[in-house]
């Protein structure tokens, strides 16, 4: 595939008034696997852990559940659930840096076991890391004990590998969580669950121009766009669709930037 040429964005960034938590489309329950990853090395474990990630923050005046940002500023958040082969989610990570965007990655902690580089690689990237349960089974629907194992497991990965438990929390195979789910994260250190407001269904593979089109239909100042490493069309997708923020004046940044 051929990749965008740099875009320019503009430094100054304004943030807008306040936030609420209007959520849209849900996320799909089953994701189907992976499509294999082109030609590319494996990320393999570094010998030195990678810069601290922030630790969580309570958000003064934000829902337990954040649907999307101000509604008045220039920036929207491209979200992606971290899971796949690292070849293709490098690829991603590369091709939102090339446009000198940041983005916002929810793992899964058995992603990190078996591909522990890619915290690096993420935080290196100047990207939010986050959590996304430890198994990525329907949290929802778990019994109490189980459902705050998942939310933990994986945050003991991410703090193993970053020394804290990640930016954000969101809930695997749901867009939003049971108040049962946002308790437990808020047990576990995360003051807020992170929802979206804009799925580009790129799990289902519709092919690249389907996604551009699916979240330059739906996204606005302040959106949270939920996204997938692992799939060739969000990878294809990844620059016309960067190209189309810019040219309605967007800019996508990690969820912190958005919030903060």
């Amino acid at each position: 595939m051929t990749t965008a040429e740099p875009i320019r964005r503009r430094s100054a960034l304004r943030l807008g008034g306040g936030l609420t938590a209007a959520l849209t489309s849900g996320c799909a329950a089953g994701h189907q696997a992976p499509a294999p990853a082109p030609a590319a090395h494996s990320a393999t474990p570094s010998p030195s852990p990678p810069a601290p990630a922030p630790a969580p923050r309570r958000l003064p005046g934000l829902p337990a559940e954040i649907g999307h940002g101000p509604r008045t500023g220039d920036r929207v958040a491209l979200t992606f659930h971290g899971q796949g082969d690292p070849a293709l989610a490098s690829a991603v990570l590369k091709e939102a840096e090339r446009a000198r965007a940041h983005v916002t990655v929810l793992a899964v902690g058995t992603w990190l076991d078996e591909h522990p580089a890619m915290a690096r690689r993420i935080l290196d990237g100047g990207h939010d890391l986050g959590n996304h349960t430890l198994h990525h089974v329907s949290v929802n629907t778990l019994p109490e004990a189980a459902a705050y194992a998942e939310i933990t497991g994986c945050a003991d990965r991410i703090r193993r590998l970053t020394g804290s438990i990640g930016t954000w929390f969101r809930p695997s195979r749901t867009q939003r969580a049971t108040p049962l789910v946002v308790r437990l994260a808020q047990r576990a250190g995360y003051p807020h669950v992170l929802s979206y407001d804009v799925d580009s269904l790129d799990h289902t593979s519709p092919g690249p121009d389907a996604v551009v089109a699916t979240v330059s239909a739906a996204v606005r100042p302040g959106s949270v766009v939920s996204m997938h490493f692992g799939y060739r069309d969000t990878l294809a997708a990844l620059p016309p669709l960067l190209d189309h923020l810019d040219r309605r004046g967007l800019t996508a940044v990690t969820c912190t930037e958005l919030l903060t």
